[in-house]
């Protein structure tokens, strides 16, 4: 799509929205309606375009792609009417006599930029959050995962009118060119330094954005652990598909004592998954590009493996691989790895942690395996991060009652289900004002009203 076509369609949502041409509540329910519905018609072939983007395993693509949509569809569908309604708040007394609500807005005009590593549901949750809303849409998904972003175009045609959701493929440059024009609102989900990148043009315009974006997120695991059950369910989340997860733990920091056994669990784990592991495995993922193998690849180089390490560039598999211990300056333990290499650090007591952690400020999530308390209240309390969890990885991720998000550099603002809602409405703060009668005692002349400004103050401040 060229400069004059993006031009075209910005402008021709730009003007519905300024002729005050809204999406009705059930409008929006019935076009999720829809949307669930072309979503089914077309499951095969969504599966089919992330096999050919990265190998993603059938298993993995429904319970972390298909699964998710349609869940967070359901919630919509359920509850939209009543989230979209005015609610009541109580009075102030200084408006007396009057009465107040919190009314959820649309935005207006909302730019989606949705990422590689979960092409079809980063891209729809955040579609489908924006629409509840009352928003009209440009989706750009990512130029990475060809495949499912053509399938994403597809269904967003056939449920939606280009005035309400349009997708733009692309590369950098259309990213570039859409970033150019006056938006309402921008939800980004990618890298931190992208983001930082988007954050610095919408603020030109004063514009409102969401960033989700990574981070190097610790998993750290002390002498208390329940060692078996801390690495089964660390191997599952780091290796999901093959790592290239935002919320995957990043680096494990374990206490010395346990260090030995933890490896040797993970090794049993890691065997017991993806036994007789090979490029063509149905259970695993490859790597999006050339590009992120040779990157990965390349980290390496002079490591001391414990496990895993081979790779074959032609179809860009990199097998579950454990590292020991890798210089303080090295390039795994300074930036987001996003991929299937695990290092492992050692850690003689508690309070040495803090240091080590906040050497990469505010990860997207932090995860602590222990059964002692005082050390759970200990990490939990010398850092910040987006998400928490406790004896578990990534979960947090699936409950919608709980906002998804980063902080500082892993993000800014957070989504999922009515947090969703939310997150593209803007809460307009409302007050009806009654006219029966007018209380004189703000209006000047004010001389004579001091003294029982006094008495207010002393009555109620």
């Amino acid at each position: 799509m060229n400069q004059q076509d993006l031009e075209a369609v910005f402008k021709c949502q730009s003007d519905l929205i300024a002729r005050n041409e809204s999406i009705s509540v059930k409008e929006r329910v019935k076009l999720l309606k829809n949307l669930k519905k072309e979503i089914q018609k077309k499951e095969s072939s969504i599966i089919t375009a992330l096999k050919k983007d990265f190998h993603k395993p059938y298993f993995e693509t429904m319970i972390t792609e298909v699964l998710v949509v349609y869940k967070e569809l359901n919630l919509f569908i359920k509850n939209l009417e009543n989230w979209a309604k005015p609610k009541k708040v109580k009075s102030s007394w200084l408006n007396f006599p009057s009465r107040a609500q919190l009314v959820p807005k649309a935005y207006g005009q909302v730019l989606i930029i949705s990422p590689w590593n979960y092409p079809f549901q980063l891209a729809m949750n955040p579609l489908i959050g924006a629409i509840a809303a009352g928003n009209r849409v440009i989706l750009k998904p990512s130029e990475h995962s060809t495949h499912t972003s053509k399938i994403l175009a597809l269904i967003v045609t056939k449920v939606f009118k280009n005035s309400q959701v349009q997708v733009v493929l692309g590369g950098q440059e259309v990213a570039q060119e859409l970033l150019q024009f006056k938006w309402d609102f921008i939800f980004f989900t990618g890298s931190t330094s992208v983001g930082k990148i988007i954050q610095q043009r919408a603020s030109k315009s004063l514009i409102p954005t969401v960033l989700e974006l990574g981070g190097k997120n610790p998993c750290i695991v002390d002498e208390t652990a329940n060692i078996e059950l801390s690495a089964k369910r660390i191997v599952w989340g780091k290796f999901i598909n093959a790592g290239q997860t935002c919320i995957a733990p990043d680096y494990i920091l374990v206490q010395q004592k346990v260090k030995g056994k933890l490896i040797e669990a993970i090794t049993k784990h890691l065997n017991q998954f993806y036994p007789d592991l090979n490029p063509l495995s149905s259970d695993y993922a490859h790597i999006i590009n050339d590009k992120h193998f040779n990157r990965l690849t390349n980290y390496l180089v002079d490591l001391k493996v414990l496990y895993g390490g081979k790779h074959d560039k032609t179809y860009r598999f990199i097998a579950p691989t454990l590292v020991d211990e890798p210089p303080n300056n090295h390039p795994i333990l300074n930036k987001e790895i996003f991929g299937p290499i695990l290092p492992i650090l050692g850690f003689e007591e508690i309070a040495s942690l803090k240091k080590v952690i906040q050497k990469n400020k505010n990860p997207l999530a932090s995860y602590i395996f222990s059964r002692n308390k005082d050390n759970i209240r200990l990490i939990g309390e010398s850092f910040l991060s987006g998400g928490l969890v406790i004896n578990d990885v990534l979960i947090h991720f699936v409950n919608d009652r709980l906002p998804f998000g980063g902080v500082g550099d892993s993000g800014l603002g957070h989504y999922h289900g009515k947090h969703s809602f939310e997150c593209f409405s803007h809460l307009q703060s409302k007050v009806i004002r009654k006219n029966y009668w007018d209380p004189p005692f703000r209006y000047p002349p004010y001389f004579e009203k001091e003294k029982w400004l006094q008495k207010i103050k002393k009555l109620f401040f």
